[in-house]
């Protein structure tokens, strides 16, 4: 056993067949995307060249570049809204002693439901007639609100819907991390009279950066590839309003069969990916340095 460990084909055979599903699953779709996002194919037919004149319609149309703005919200309220709130609780749970595996578990469950079914809990909430928010709102003496027929309402609405799915999963990233920090740090950092709250920003925070980063990469990414929960709820509407690049590349490319368009689009998503993704991870190296520094 300890002769085959040592040769290198071994690992080469165990590696094999994940490496093949790799390419077979993913390099492959993503250089034949990359291809036909340069031709004119209506997916049944021999794709024809057509340059750059897909991406020139896409350039050129202010749907597109609405949907750009959408994903751009996804991760501006990502990163501002939903990421102080899971570095909030997971404090919050980490100090908390009795029944702490309770509110782990509580916190997690939203993440492990299907996004159908958290999108379509979500509109009877959002429902104008008997929708608890605007139950709500009735008795507080305000009038009922639209929440997904109105493009002003619509937007926020998908966003925190997609919050309330995801920020319970990175809670107990978080978390994980909050409770591995030796508690030797925080109780010598009692004996010196820090209270919890300086504890948690000078202690805590620094501690659990690395692993805030990580959840932060996610959210981007998460950002950039939503579209199941915008189809579930909204379709993209009301006019546009919610569409996303995804929704986008469904509805202008895959739905009108013009699949070459539809490539284009996709093409389009992994290169804003990689380069919000690129600046992200030069802007944690720079940050990085200072601290060293």
């Amino acid at each position: 056993m300890n002769k085959a460990l040592r040769k290198p084909m071994t690992y080469i055979f165990f590696m094999l067949p994940i490496l093949i599903l790799y390419i077979l699953f993913f390099i492959y779709p993503m250089v034949d995307a990359f291809a036909k996002g340069f031709t004119k194919w209506n997916g049944i037919g021999t794709a024809e060249f057509n340059g750059m004149k897909n991406f020139e319609k896409a350039f050129s149309d202010d749907k597109f570049w609405n949907s750009v703005k959408n994903n751009s919200y996804f991760i501006l309220f990502s990163v501002f809204v939903q990421v102080p709130i899971i570095v909030f609780f997971s404090l919050l749970i980490s100090n908390v002693k009795k029944l702490k595996g309770l509110y782990k578990t509580a916190v997690f469950v939203p993440s492990v439901m299907s996004t159908a079914v958290v999108g379509i809990l979500w509109s009877f909430i959002y429902e104008p007639d008997i929708g608890l928010f605007n139950i709500l709102l009735t008795k507080m003496g305000f009038d009922p609100v639209m929440w997904l027929s109105e493009p002003k309402w619509a937007m926020i609405s998908i966003l925190i819907t997609n919050a309330w799915q995801w920020t319970g999963f990175y809670i107990v990233m978080v978390l994980a991390a909050i409770l591995s920090i030796p508690k030797e740090i925080d109780e010598a950092a009692v004996i010196d009279g820090a209270n919890g709250f300086q504890r948690g920003i000078r202690i805590t925070m620094p501690l659990i950066m690395p692993i805030i980063s990580v959840v932060i990469m996610l959210s981007i990414a998460g950002a950039m590839k939503a579209a199941d929960i915008v189809i579930v709820m909204t379709k993209g509407g009301p006019g546009g309003a919610t569409d996303v690049m995804a929704t986008y590349m469904i509805k202008y490319g895959i739905t009108n069969v013009k699949y070459g368009y539809g490539n284009a689009i996709a093409v389009l998503i992994f290169v804003f990916t990689l380069i919000i993704t690129v600046l992200y991870q030069l802007l944690i190296a720079r940050r990085s340095e200072r601290v060293e520094y």
